[in-house]
């Protein structure tokens, strides 16, 4: 199946790290925390290497999943850079959810190097991750998308390509706009059920079956009326994306009023210390 490089094992990186290894391929990985790394190794098999330049040395493709712009950048540029062992020909798959700037910039510095580049950002959060089920929006090259996807469907249910290099990091931004709303909204909702004297629950088994239904209902009702937040896509990552999103739209123009507010909204969460609650504890605000 040949060698991939694996370079970040967060919540996400672990699981789609360990289903390409479970498929046959050859897979090294890179974290920057050696004792995660040392832990796959022990669950799935495959390698570690010491730096992210060690970890893609021989690699057909190198996928890169990890915070933010900078930590990005630090494992894949500079002396000790995955691109420093990427050979000709080679392809990097960044599945971290960045600025489409810095796809842009990647894409320049691999091209350099005769290597391709794909944003490919990830939704479907740590349960998607595990069960191999992630929706991946990509940006960049046809021809290199061709032969990325078949590594991709490993750990998605849903690939596309969505256009050119920084075309994956916009429809990711699409995609926590519509979150935003959706849970603030979920939130009112489930405050309003209860201040009305409803059962909340029941409302949400009969609204969900109309216009009303969306993912976040589904998956998260339950869990916000029994006040759980110890789950899922962390407050602090949704503002890390939410500042891409508005920096983005002060670019391009977009006028976000909701995102704008729900992001202050999750920085009211972050000074309940809500940091790392998930995303639906935007209910919290209301009790």
């Amino acid at each position: 199946m040949g060698k991939v490089a694996f370079i970040g094992l967060g919540v996400m990186g672990y699981p789609m790290a360990g289903h390409l290894q479970k498929a046959g391929f050859e897979v090294c990985v890179y974290n920057r925390t050696v004792a995660k790394a040392a832990q796959w190794v022990s669950e799935y098999g495959g390698t570690s290497a010491a730096t992210p330049r060690e970890a893609a040395a021989g690699a057909e493709f190198v996928c890169v999943c990890v915070g933010n712009d900078n930590d990005l950048r630090s494992v894949v540029l500079g002396e000790h850079g995955a691109l420093a062992g990427m050979q000709a020909g080679s392809i990097l798959i960044d599945h971290t959810t960045a600025s489409a700037n810095v796809a842009r910039e990647l894409a320049v510095a691999c091209a350099e190097r005769e290597a391709g580049f794909l944003d490919a950002p990830v939704s479907g959060g740590q349960a998607g991750a595990e069960n191999g089920a992630l929706t991946v929006m990509v940006g960049g090259d046809e021809a290199f998308y061709q032969r990325a996807e078949p590594v991709i469907a490993h750990y998605a249910r849903m690939c596309k390509r969505m256009g050119p290099v920084g075309s994956g990091q916009l429809t990711k931004m699409v995609n926590q706009i519509c979150i935003g709303g959706l849970v603030q909204g979920l939130s009112e909702a489930l405050h309003f059920a209860q201040k009305a004297g409803l059962d909340a629950e029941l409302a949400m088994s009969v609204i969900s079956k109309g216009a009303a239904q969306s993912w976040q209902l589904e998956n998260r009702h339950k869990t916000m009326l029994a006040d759980h937040f110890e789950h899922g896509f962390a407050v602090d990552w949704m503002r890390k994306d939410f500042a891409i999103v508005l920096e983005e739209a002060r670019s391009n123009g977009a006028q976000l009023p909701v995102t704008a507010l729900v992001d202050q909204f999750y920085a009211d969460v972050q000074a309940m210390g809500g940091g790392r609650w998930d995303t639906s504890s935007l209910i919290k605000r209301l009790k």
